[in-house]
Formats: C-alpha cells, structure tokens, sequence
C-alpha cells in the first residue's frame, strides 16, 4: 500500500498507485475465523439508468484541455507512459488531456531537493502530506486550490468539507488534493495461508499466537525448504502482528497513545511483547533469514511458486491475488487464503484491527506555480475524483468492460467483462492513473460488480478486504499530519529518533532472549531521550490534540 521511508502505517508503504486501486471499503461488521471465509453471496444489479452514447457525449464535459509534467515523490514508483494503456488513450484523445512524466528513479528525496534547489519543479507533484508538502508551501511555489472548489464541486462534495478543513495549511488555505480519501474503513493488511501446506498438515486451529508458533514448527519440520512465515521487506509486517497483541490498537510509528497524550514506544508493554515474540521466531528460524535484504520481486516470487506458509504484511490481498492466480494455473488445489487476524490469547478477536484508514486517505497531490494553467489541472484532477471519472480510471473506458451503468453508477459487465480472466484484465493496467481515488465510491462499486461474477472469477483482492481486512481496521484520522518539517528542531530530533529506532528494531530480532529485547529496548529508550524525543513527543501530542479539536 504507504509505500519507502521507515516503518510508515500499513499499506501505504507498500503499495504502487496501481496496487492502492485495491484498498478501502466498507464495514458489516465480523467474527474471527481460523478457516478461510466463505464467498459472499451475490446480490441483484441495479437497473440500467445510462445508454452509452449518453454517457459517452456528456463525458469529462467540465474538463478544460491540459498538457502538465507529473511526477511521483517515491523510490519505488515509476510512472508510466501516458496514452499508452486504453484508459489514457481514451482520456488523451477525447477530453484532450495529457501527462508527461518525471521520474525519481530510485532516488526521490535528491530528486525532489534538486528540483527545489534548481527552480525546475513539476506541474504536478503526488506525495506524502506534511514536512515536504511545507517545503513548497512556506516559499510559495504552490498554488492555492480554494477558488476552484465551488466552480469544480466534486472534490468538496465527495471529501467533504472537514476533510478538506483537515488538509488545509496554517495560512487556512487549501494546497492539497486528497488520494484515496474515504468515509469508510478500509485497509490490506493481514494474514494469508498457502492453503494447501495447511490441508497436508491437517487444518490446525490457527487463531492465536500460540498457535500459529505451533504451526510454524509443524511448517518447518515437514517442508524445510518453505519459509514458514514470511512477514515482507524489512520487516514490515511486524506491524501488523502488533495488532494482535492488543485490541484496537493498530500500529503507530514511534509513539504509544496513552491517555491524552503520546509516549515514547520503548516503553510500550505492546510492542515490547511484539518484538519479544517476533525475536523468538526469528531465532528459531521461523521467520523469513532475509528480511532487511529481500527485495518486493523476490517476495513475490516465494509466494507464487507456493514457497510460504503463512504471510503477514500491511499489504497481503494485493500479493495474495497474484500468487493464488499463479499457483492455481498449474494446480487447482493450490492458493492461498486470508484468515482472521491471529492475536494474543484472552483477547476479543471482533476487537483485532491490524488495518488503519482515514478520511484524509493515503497522499496528496500538489500543483506548483510553474504550471502554465493550474485551473486546468484542477479540472481534470476533479473529474478524475468525480463518480465518471473514477468508473472510467478504476473500471475501464465504456466499451471495454461495460457499456450501461446501474442508479447506483456501478458498471454492469458486458460479455467481455464477463468472460475475460483477471490474468488478461490485469494487463490492461486499469487503475495505474487514479491518482485522486474516491475510496468508499469505488470500493462499494467493486464489490457490487463483483457479485456480478461466477464465484470462481470473482476477484481475490475483492472478497479478501470484503471479508477480512475492511472490518479490522480502525479509523486514525486524528493522528495524521504528525511529522514536523525536517529543518526544524523537533524534525533533527525525530531524524536522530528514527535512525535509534531502525537500529534497535534490528538489533532486537537477532536477540538470544526475552531479557535481550527488554535490555535493547530500554538502551534505545534511554538514547532517544538523549536525542530529545520527549521534546517531539510533545509537540506530536499538541498535533494530536489539535486534530482532535477539528474533528469535534
């Protein structure tokens, strides 16, 4: 999913723009379960209320024609060319739209500070709210949203005006526009099982943490050559776990919430008892040996070639679809399934949320002042949010899946949405260029076109978060916009914090015992507040207690 910087939420670390299309959804309520769901049963399809010519004439009609620069502040994240895929084929030759992108080829940080340095920013930049987004709001190379919202509504009718409120800087103007933004619980992270590793060994009960130290002994003994639990590149799916040791307590990096204010996450008794554990099964070979060297491909490649057990990360239903696809092409009884989310003994499994959303969603994207017609791009950026746009970005042009769409605006698949494998699907690269996804639009819409399905197409991703990862996540919109700028004060201490942080995490996996991990932890602890952690603390807390007051 963020996705790449230290340790960030869950999915968002993780995931490419294309992945995120997976992400968000809504919340029905859920029990724990150590045996992969059951499929949802289908539910009816709204009648048609949309001919395609009458689609076809009115769409993108509030867009104004635009050529702009793009560019990705990730590491990870290569944007691809523009007019290339069907969807920005479309959007090029008929609302006249075009991109040319930047890339940071691995380097997004220099890359970013030299176009600052240089003059030379792009027309458009998609990044991480906060210290980076001040950076080019406190010297004024942004330019301010504000007077297109009411000529462009879709944006404030789908965000809504205390979200929006939420991005607005100190100057109370707005330079942000939302990324997967939403109203609903949404997430990816989680628990997957090679299902047919777990048949062989005899369905144990797979529920707690005792358990599953039990299965991953059982793993290691009867396939050697299976990672019995692979938790993502650089140990990234340690957060995850640390859900499950606690009730609604997903994970928040460097800092323990208690009471009104915020503490220093050495002395969490919950990620001190995760990191215990995690060095356990770490010694014990239990865990993936390449954790802080492993690359995301080769990850991938252990799990679709059914080389893991059990799979734990901020993103598991993106990867879990690609890997059960893989493995039931050569074996139908190969694959993998989402679980619930394993926890500590004596806890309410209902309670377990792993997952965190928030209604600002997952980035932002800025326009800069060497845009030559900025009011363009919000044209487009808004139609792009709007409910045509994001059927159009998520699903496919009209024509392609689908030709009518229901009251609901959800897509009704025609026969080649029907009948065409997710395989061939997939390479169409519909959903790369969403990059001001509406959330709860679209995950509702995919669910319902879905249903439409036999249940042996419908997507993995799909009945995965519907299941499972949507209804364990827990809302943490008040604790967004955290960070300070990095030349501040308060942003060298939280540098020098995480550097202590990134040292210890490490140093505690290769531990030889509990006592260990305590002693480790207590060090960083005790050179963190040398570095002036409690000083950042305390400004996050203020941070935190002014969200709160927004959100009132």
């Amino acid at each position: 999913m963020k996705s790449a910087k230290s340790f960030p939420l869950l999915s968002v670390v993780l995931c490419s723009v294309l992945l995120i299309a997976g992400c968000g959804g809504g919340n029905n309520g859920a029990g724990p379960s150590a045996e992969p769901s059951k499929e949802p049963a289908a539910t009816e399809t709204a009648a048609a209320s949309a001919s395609p010519e009458a689609a076809s004439t009115a769409a993108g009609s509030t867009v104004k024609p635009v050529s702009f620069t793009y560019y990705s502040n990730y590491d990870w994240d290569t944007t691809e060319e523009w007019g290339k895929d069907s969807t920005t084929k479309w959007i090029a030759d008929t609302l006249k739209v075009k991109m040319t992108p930047v890339q940071s080829s691995g380097a997004a940080e220099t890359k970013f500070s030299t176009m600052i340095a240089s003059g030379s920013l792009p027309d458009v930049i998609m990044m991480d709210r906060g210290a980076n987004v001040e950076r080019l709001r406190q010297p004024g190379l942004l330019v301010p949203l504000d007077d297109y919202l009411d000529r462009y509504p879709n944006l404030k009718k789908n965000a809504g005006e205390a979200t929006l409120n939420m991005l607005r800087s100190e100057d109370g103007k707005l330079y942000q526009f939302p990324n997967w933004y939403t109203s609903s619980p949404n997430g990816n992270g989680g628990w997957i099982i090679n299902r047919k590793i777990y048949k062989e060994l005899g369905s144990p009960k797979l529920e707690t943490y005792d358990d599953l130290y039990a299965y991953l002994k059982l793993v290691k003994e009867k396939h050697p050559d299976v990672v019995p639990l692979e938790v993502g590149a650089k140990g990234r799916g340690l957060e995850t776990m640390y859900g499950g040791f606690a009730e609604n307590k997903p994970y928040l990096p460097k800092a323990n919430p208690v009471g009104n204010t915020l503490q220093s996450i050495f002395e969490d008794q919950v990620f001190i008892e995760n990191m215990q554990y995690a060095s356990k099964l770490f010694r014990e070979k239990l865990i993936t040996q390449d954790m802080f060297t492993q690359t995301g491909d080769q990850i991938s490649e252990k799990l679709k070639t059914g080389r893991v057990a059990v799979y734990v990360d901020g993103d598991v239903v993106n990867p879990g679809r690609g890997a059960d696809t893989a493995l039931r092409t050569t074996d139908p009884d190969a694959g993998y399934d989402i679980i619930w989310p394993i926890h500590k003994a004596g806890l309410d499994a209902t309670k377990i949320t792993p997952n965190n959303y928030n209604s600002l969603g997952w980035n932002v994207l800025v326009i800069t002042k060497n845009a030559k017609d900025p009011e363009a791009i919000f044209s487009y950026l808004d139609w792009v949010t709007s409910e045509e746009g994001q059927r159009i970005l998520n699903f496919g042009r009209q024509g392609l899946y689908w030709d009518e769409y229901d009251a609901d605006g959800v897509p009704i698949l025609n026969e080649a949405g029907l009948n065409t494998p997710q395989g061939d699907k997939d390479k169409e690269r519909i959903g790369r260029f969403n990059w001001v996804g509406n959330t709860t639009f679209i995950d509702q819409t995919k669910a319902k076109m879905d249903a439409q399905l036999p249940a042996d197409k419908q997507n993995w991703t799909t009945l995965a978060q519907q299941k499972v990862t949507w209804k364990t996540s827990k809302n943490f919109t008040e604790f967004v916009n955290l960070d300070p700028l990095p030349d501040s004060e308060e942003g060298t201490i939280a540098t020098a914090v995480n550097d202590i942080y990134q040292e210890a995490f490490a140093k505690t996996l290769y531990a030889k015992s509990d006592d260990e991990v305590l002693s480790l932890l207590n060090k960083a602890n005790e050179d963190a507040k040398k570095a002036g952690y409690e000083k950042l603390l305390k400004y996050q807390t203020e941070k935190w207690q002014d969200n709160l007051s927004k959100m009132k």
